[in-house]
């Protein structure tokens, strides 16, 4: 940087400037010390120049990752929502299953039962007419029998 090499002149000739007996002053060349006065003056633009356009760019640097940062957190926020909901439905889903499960082991109970209760029916009326049945037939033996 121009700024600097300029003030390093400017010190060098201080440092080698003669000093005034008895005191801690030096006597300098007024024509070089104004002329690198003007030297600092000329490269001071460029010099706040390049500073200004590094803290726009630093500033323009952080706000980007401001709003990466930003994006980045809704993002997880986001999946974690999306997580989340699918762990409630997965919830649900499971609780339906179980739920159906449990129904439909209920009517094959209660088609069980009605099978047997008909079942137990048939039985019954074929029992009963077996009964008739073997009654007359040993009705007619005993008839026979006479």
């Amino acid at each position: 940087m121009e700024l600097f090499n300029i003030l390093n002149e400017l010190e060098e000739l201080i440092e080698e400037s003669p000093k005034v007996p008895m005191t801690r002053r030096v006597m300098v060349d007024e024509n070089r010390v104004l002329d690198y006065l003007d030297r600092i003056r000329t490269s001071l633009p460029e010099e706040v120049r390049q500073a200004k356009w590094l803290v726009k760019e630093r500033d323009k640097v952080l706000s980007e990752s401001k709003k990466e940062a930003q994006r980045m957190l809704e993002d997880v926020a986001r999946e974690i929502e999306q997580r989340a909901e699918d762990h409630e439905i997965v919830k649900k889903a499971e609780k339906i299953a179980q739920e159906t499960i449990k129904k439909a082991e209920d009517v094959s109970a209660q088609i069980r039962q009605g099978a047997r209760e008909y079942a137990d029916e048939i039985l019954q009326s074929l029992e009963e007419k077996l009964s008739k049945m073997l009654q007359e037939i040993q009705q007619g033996r005993n008839e026979l029998r006479k």
